[in-house]
Formats: structure tokens, C-alpha cells, sequence
């Protein structure tokens, strides 16, 4: 993927909100990871109750979340806000 065909502030904000996705991702990895079972392979289990919750959720549109699971993606939209908003001016 080349970024040349975007201008430089275009680009600018690209590698700014990728590295708050790289961060997102790290941090979910890391939750991910402690809370599963480290098997003598090194591999992981995630518990079933964690798939079945997770599997709810990933069926589930934004707005039929729960508030408190709507509330967790927009703590993590805010992440990215002041970077757009900045942008836009």
C-alpha cells in the first residue's frame, strides 16, 4: 500500500490513527492473551464463556449493545477524535 498518492497532511493523519490501531490492537492482544490458557504447546485456549460472549458480540450491531458495551467503543473512537478534528481545520 503507497501513501504518495495522498497529501502530506493526509498522510500525517494516516500514520497517526495507525498508531493508535497498532496500540488498540496490542492492548487487546494483551487482554486476550491473559485470559486464556497457556497450553504446553505454547498455544492458546480461550475459555468458552470469553467465546460465546465475544461471539454475541460480533453478531450484535452497535446499537443493540449493551450501554456499557456501546460506552467501550466510543472510548476508543476518542482516541482518534482530536487527530480528525484537527484535520478537518
Amino acid at each position: 500500500m503507497s501513501l504518495d498518492n495522498y497529501s502530506n497532511k493526509t498522510q500525517e493523519l494516516i500514520e497517526k490513527l495507525a498508531a493508535i490501531e497498532h496500540e488498540r490492537w496490542a492492548h487487546w492482544q494483551s487482554y486476550l492473551h491473559s485470559k486464556c490458557k497457556k497450553n504446553s504447546d505454547g498455544s492458546l485456549t480461550i475459555p468458552k464463556e470469553l467465546v460465546d460472549k465475544w461471539d454475541k458480540q460480533i453478531a450484535t450491531s452497535y446499537y443493540e449493545l449493551t450501554k456499557k458495551e456501546q460506552d467501550s467503543d466510543r472510548e476508543q473512537v476518542m482516541k482518534y477524535l482530536d487527530y480528525i478534528i484537527e484535520f478537518k481545520k
